[in-house]
């Protein structure tokens, strides 16, 4: 439950279309649902602005099910199965078949559009399994990320030819294997925030990743996010804080508007 499903929850008690009863049996979920396989926290979105997402790996089928059931069921706001493979994806989709799959992502009760504008760059085509992850939450909670892809360092023309694109941003995504360099030239480029992806992508030195890993925190470009390893859902949820604030301002102009009209 998010905070405007709680405020929409005591209008309904206050006006009487809904008794204090059942805003009890509601309220109850809260903090979070022992459903046996797990507790479901349904209060995260109020804690943190982004409610609980499923983490497919190492979840049997019938576990991914009871897990889903309860979100779709209780929750609010947006419901993201991540990591999924094709007999879990079959079996979500059993439970609810509005589901959107993006790849191994699969998303319910996409949030509303919203206007900022976030680009997600790779450094090359192998990158891009992550960046489609990164993406895919994005998606789920409004923005519709826009996708700069293969303009790593070897070819920085590349990145260049779409400066502009970097420069109109509100945040940017890098997501980059082998020595991670591209998330420094991007992070030289704006004053967005950047968030930075190091990928396993690489030859034997590139160590799985943690050479791209240790160049993006050593990064002489001030004030890179630096997310784990091949963690593109990671990196989307760090755009979505970052961006919370502005977002909230607006809102909050919008009604002080109305007030004032």
């Amino acid at each position: 439950m998010d905070a405007n499903a709680l405020h929409e929850l005591l209008d309904e008690v206050a006006s009487g279309a809904l008794s204090p009863d059942d805003a009890v049996r509601h309220l109850s979920r809260l903090p979070f649902a022992d459903i046996g396989v797990a507790r479901i926290d349904h209060h995260r979105s109020l804690r943190q602005g982004l409610p609980e997402a499923v983490y497919a790996p190492g979840k049997s089928v019938g576990d991914v099910v009871t897990v889903l059931t309860e979100l779709l069921d209780y929750g609010t706001g947006p419901v993201v199965l991540s990591r999924a493979d094709s007999q879990q994806v079959s079996a979500a989709l059993e439970v609810d078949s509005s589901g959107m799959v993006l790849g191994h992502t699969v998303v319910w009760r996409r949030a509303d559009d919203r206007d900022e504008r976030v680009l997600v760059v790779t450094a090359g085509t192998a990158d891009a399994p992550v960046a489609d992850e990164c993406a895919a939450v994005l998606w789920a909670h409004g923005l519709d990320a826009g996708r700069l892809s293969d303009v790593g360092v070897s070819g920085i023309h590349r990145l260049l030819a779409d400066v502009d694109r970097i420069h109109e941003a509100d945040a940017v995504v890098v997501v980059a294997g082998m020595e991670g360099a591209l998330a420094s030239v991007v992070g030289g480029l704006t004053d967005a925030p950047v968030v930075a992806v190091p990928t396993s992508v690489g030859y034997g030195s590139s160590l799985e990743g943690v050479t791209a890993l240790l160049g993006m925190l050593a990064s002489c470009a001030s004030g890179l996010t630096v997310v784990g390893i091949d963690n593109g859902f990671g990196a989307g949820c760090a755009v979505l804080r970052s961006l919370r604030p502005v977002a909230q301002r607006l809102r909050l102009d919008t009604s002080m508007k109305g007030d004032r009209s």
